[in-house]
Order: structure tokens, then sequence, then C-alpha cells
């Protein structure tokens, strides 16, 4: 999954919101009237917005007050008095608890009209020209929207002499251990609690984050879903690792799956979970996914949608989108490992494409050459600065794909785009408020045909798109 950040936002414009007297603790009725973009029910109290998480559109709950803000009131809910035809039992009992199930008490359908509604609000909020007439299309969905998660990222503890590994609750950092987890490729968890039992059975150092010691911190497991490869991280606070060769041979035997286990070293006390160093332990340094009959090589820190089988669809929403004709140039920015990229070279004449993280542009070049794709180059860099390099160069684009963290597209890239205006333009989102933004900037020179919501991860909030540009005529 791509870098996270949360806002609070939804369109207020409708209702005024006022001052109210209210304390923590204090309860009141309320009906919830939409879901904002976390996923939280929304209502109003005496005209103040009132998030509450787990509450549902169309529910009389019988809220409780935790946090009070100058523009809005959070809340739990204390009781149900109406409830949503559309709720369902989660199949998680997480949910609720930590992130990533957030709309599991939600019928798939109407998480799917969420997940269109998320666009809309965040279209409301900045009002990019012309945003009432754009063409919201519905949220393509699975069929089975559960199991598809092909990374597990655990944090790991030690709690009353137990090994745990999972997440925090929101908002803290107190662990839950996931034991099962739906959304998860099966072979992920079995993999992770297979890790947890050695880590105990072998009485392997944990880190304890109260003081600052110990050596495991995190567990990474990733699966490629086309091959069943699976591919180990350790994350740990130091290099050396004690006892290494007997969790090598318990790993050997209880997961034959593993092909690849790594070591990276974060010693700092951050929020980041990887740090800058990353080696081989056991096996190889990459497993190989295969996506559209292509095949992709993956090292430990190479970013790949969660969802491989929503990529293939979103990437064939993206070439659809793109019209390319065979004397066309592409670039793809933001290109990790080139599964973009290479994936509509096909239809292309020549595919140029950049990422700022080194190892994944010696993957993407390597796994251009993998597939015995010639008219495919990726370099280092940021687009906004490689982008000019090439055009002096002499290098001519038809064509602009871009695929951004969730902080959304560089202004230096906007301005670049601004400049050169490619006649052919797709923006694939992992947020639709950070795209919203951007469409402010990019619609002085472009049309908006229309954005297609894909759903990448079912049971949360998340939403990704597909934006179809024309260039306006000057």
């Amino acid at each position: 999954m791509k870098p996270t950040q949360k806002h609070r936002q939804t369109n207020t414009n409708r209702r005024p919101q006022a001052d109210v007297q209210v304390e923590i603790g204090q309860r009141f009725p309320l009906t919830i009237k939409r879901l904002g973009i976390n996923g939280e029910g929304i209502g109003y109290f005496k005209r103040k917005l009132v998030f509450v998480p787990g509450a549902l559109p169309g529910e009389v709950v019988v809220a409780t007050v935790t946090k009070i803000k100058p523009r809005f009131l959070e809340a739990t809910v204390h009781r149900i008095k109406k409830h949503s035809p559309n709720r369902v039992v989660p199949r998680d009992s997480y949910a609720g608890t930590v992130g990533g199930f957030e709309l599991e008490h939600l019928a798939y359908p109407m998480q799917l009209e969420y997940k269109r509604d998320v666009v809309v609000q965040s279209l409301e909020k900045y009002k990019p020209k012309g945003y009432r007439n754009f063409v919201l299309k519905p949220t393509i969905g699975m069929n089975h929207p559960y199991e598809y998660r092909n990374k597990a990222q655990f944090q790991v503890r030690k709690v009353n002499g137990r090994v745990e590994a999972g997440l925090y609750k929101a908002g803290s950092h107190d662990l839950v251990d996931l034991e099962t987890c739906s959304v998860q490729m099966p072979e992920t968890m079995t993999v992770m609690r297979s890790v947890v039992a050695i880590l105990q059975d072998l009485d392997i150092s944990i880190y304890d984050e109260a003081t600052n010691t110990g050596l495991v911190k995190t567990v990474v497991v990733r699966v490629a879903a086309g091959t069943g490869e699976v591919q180990l991280v350790f994350i740990t606070t130091q290099a050396d690792f004690p006892k290494m060769g007997e969790i090598l041979n318990r790993l050997a035997a209880d997961c034959p799956s593993v092909v690849s286990v790594m070591q990276n070293i974060n010693a700092d006390q951050t929020s980041l979970v990887w740090g800058e160093k990353t080696q081989l332990l056991a096996g190889k340094p990459q497993i190989r996914e295969v996506l559209n009959d292509l095949q992709f090589n993956l090292s430990a820190r190479a970013f790949l949608q969660l969802n491989p089988f929503q990529t293939v669809k979103l990437y064939d929403e993206a070439l659809n989108a793109l019209e390319l004709g065979q004397d066309e140039n592409v670039v793809d920015a933001y290109a990790g490992v080139g599964t973009i990229g290479l994936s509509i070279a096909h239809a292309a004449k020549e595919v140029r494409g950049m990422d700022v993280i080194d190892d994944a542009v010696v993957d993407a070049n390597e796994n251009a050459r993998l597939n015995g794709i010639h008219n495919a180059h990726y370099e280092t860099g940021k687009a906004e600065n490689v982008i000019p390099k090439w055009l002096d160069a002499g290098f001519t684009f038809d064509a602009l794909i871009v695929d951004p963290p969730r902080t959304g597209l560089d202004d230096g890239l906007i301005n670049t785009i601004l400049t050169h205006t490619p006649k052919k333009f797709v923006y694939i989102s992992c947020n639709p408020s950070t795209l919203a933004r951007d469409l402010v900037k990019l619609t002085d020179k472009y049309h908006v045909d229309y954005i297609q919501s894909v759903d990448m991860m079912p049971q949360t909030a998340r939403c990704e798109a597909v934006v179809k540009f024309t260039k306006i005529d000057a």
C-alpha cells in the first residue's frame, strides 16, 4: 500500500455549523446522513458535525461524545436504535478496533456506492473547474471481496511473555494480535503465524517500544499470487541476528513457500517502518509476480498494489483511457517496478518511466528484459526533472500516465504537465482528496472526460480512481 494520510473532510456547505454546549461523555440520539472519507458515519447535533465510526447512513444511534473540536465532534456508538438494512456482521472480530476493516459491517454493494461518493465528497470540497459535470462511473468491484491482500506488515511485540504480531488499535500503540484476517491472502497469514511460533519457540529477542530495546520490530510477508512465491522480511534494530541459522532451518521445514528471507535494519525510534539497509539472509533477493501475462521481479521494498486481482482491472482501465496508437510515445511517471508502463508497452511506440527509488528502477529495467520488452526504459529521478531533460535531448511524448502516492502530484510535476500539455493524459489516484486538489490546477488546461473508481481494497474506506483527460484546445 502507498503511504497514507488522513483528513477530516466532508462537504459542509449545505449545513451551517454552530457552537454547541456539549461535554465529553454526553449522549444524544443522532441520525446518520452519510459516510465520511474515512468510513465513519456523519450526523448533525444542533447543526454541528458529528463523526461516528461504525455508524451507517439511515441509522439512528445513541452517540457518546469522545472529542470536542471547534468545527466538529467525535463520538462512539453507545447503542443503535434503528439499524440500517445494509448492516452485516463482520467476518473479523478486529473490525472497528484496528484499521483495514472500516467498512466490513457494510454490505458490499453499498461499499461500492460509498467509494464513488468519496470521489464526490472530495470534488465538492476542492471544486475543480466543471466538477459538477464530471462523469463518475460506477465503482468496479470484486466478485469475492476477501483474501486479496498480498502483503502483511505486522508489528511484533511480546505481551505477558507471549510473542504477538498484528496492528495497532486506532490512535494508539496498543497491539492487537491478528491470528486470522479475512482480507489477507491465506498464505500471508499462514507464514506470519508460523514465524510468530518460531520466534516464540526459539526465544528470539523482541522489540520493546517503551524501553527501545530488543531486536525484531516488524515482520513483513508478501505473496506473489501468480507464482505462489513468498518473501519474508524481518525488520530489526541491529544487523546482528542471533539464532538466525535455527530460524532459517525452521522456516525451511515449516514454510516451504518462502523462497526469499530478507533483513531490514531500522535502529531509529521513528514512525517509519523501514530502514535504509536491506540484506539477503536466505534464498533469492526477489520474488516473481505475474500480471497480465507479464512477469515482475519484486525487491523487498518495491511498491506493488496490494490487490493483484484488481490491479489487472485497474491497468486495463488505464490502457483503455489512454487510447494509444502504435506510433505514440508514453511517459510513465511514479513508475515503481514498471508494472503499468510494461503492461501498456505493447500498445505504444516507446515507454519511458522514472522513479525516485533506485532499486525500483533497477527492477523495472530488469522486468522489461525479463519479458522481452525492448521499447521501455526507466531512469532514477523526479518526473519534473527527468521529463525536461528528455525533451531537451529531443525525445517527444504523446501520452502521460501518472500513479502518485497518497500525497498526490508534486507541484513541480503539475507545472511540467501544464507547460508541455501532452495530448493524452491519465491519472491513477489512490487518494480522492489529493486528486481533487490536483484537479483544481489541471483543469486549467484539461477537460475531465470521466472518473472511474476501482475498489482495490474491499472492506476499507480506500478508493482508487482512473481519470481520463482531454487537452483543451487553445
